[in-house]
């Protein structure tokens, strides 16, 4: 772990003024919107922004700094919230997260030369698992709106969580609708803006460790195989309640669809019935 920071870290001071191109954009979109340009065709040198317009005041904050200052509070931020994650993740599994990190240390890299806020994102929806189902559902829908590979890790946050989810996601298509002449042109913008292999979407990895982190038992070799024999029986369990019977009324099969559905989103039966 430690020679892949070292070699982050060479490439970071190795590209030196060259690096932060997506963060520019980012900062150069809200201060040409405030002055009243088009985000979607700045002047050079920033690129085009490519997220949601309604998106932008999630910048502002931040964007109303001189660029160096917010350059610097950008990485620091990254590296300060990665950092956090890595201590929690190391105090429970120290080799699988090492390894984990090596083999992200390219990601790491990259997000962290450019300032694209795919590692954002991705922390987002670690925390996600700690926050609370509001606030976790919040920053999930948050990271999927601006960068669609969060929008899987859905399946694998808290029950309740999952509901808040797609609660904020309601509320984000309302406002894209809102805003839709310019959400198309957004649309049309991200299908055709050229972009190299992304390969710093691994950092889906990360995100997902918190909940991979909270089976201890897929860590243990020994578990291995009566993990894969729970593993099967689930899969068939799961084909079998699926699977109408002959003799079963179609309203039972669904009643019990919905009750699957409703312990998934954390609806809990209310008391008396």
């Amino acid at each position: 772990m430690v020679i892949a920071g070292a070699a982050v870290v060479v490439w970071l001071v190795a590209r030196g003024e060259l690096a932060g191109a997506d963060a520019r954009a980012y900062w150069g979109a809200v201060r040409v919107w405030i002055d009243g340009g088009d985000p979607m065709a700045p002047p050079p040198p920033y690129m085009p922004y490519v997220y949601f317009p309604w998106t932008l005041p999630i910048f502002a904050p931040w964007a109303v700094l001189p660029w160096d200052v917010a350059w610097f509070v950008w990485r620091a931020v990254n590296v300060v919230l990665l950092a956090w994650s890595a201590a929690w993740a190391w105090q429970r599994h120290p080799l699988a997260t090492a390894l984990l990190l090596a083999i992200l240390a390219a990601p790491i890299a990259t997000t962290l030369d450019t300032g694209n806020i795919t590692l954002f994102a991705a922390l987002a929806v670690w925390a996600a698992h700690f926050t609370g189902p509001r606030l976790g559902g919040f920053l999930w829908a948050l990271a999927s709106v601006l960068k669609w590979f969060p929008a899987p890790l859905w399946l694998i946050l808290p029950p309740r969580t999952r509901r808040w989810g797609l609660a904020w996601v309601s509320l984000a298509l309302l406002l894209s609708l809102a805003t839709w002449p310019r959400t198309l042109e957004q649309i049309q913008l991200a299908i055709s803006y050229p972009r190299p292999f992304r390969g710093d979407y691994l950092l889906l990895l990360w995100a997902a460790v918190p909940w991979a982190w909270s089976h201890p038992r897929w860590f243990r070799r020994e578990e291995w195989p009566a993990l894969r024999a729970e593993a099967r029986e689930r899969i068939a369990g799961a084909a079998r309640a699926l699977r109408q019977a002959p003799d079963e009324p179609s309203g039972a099969r669904r009643a019990r669809i919905v009750a699957w559905g409703r312990a998934f989103l954390g609806l809990e039966p209310r008391a008396g019935g």
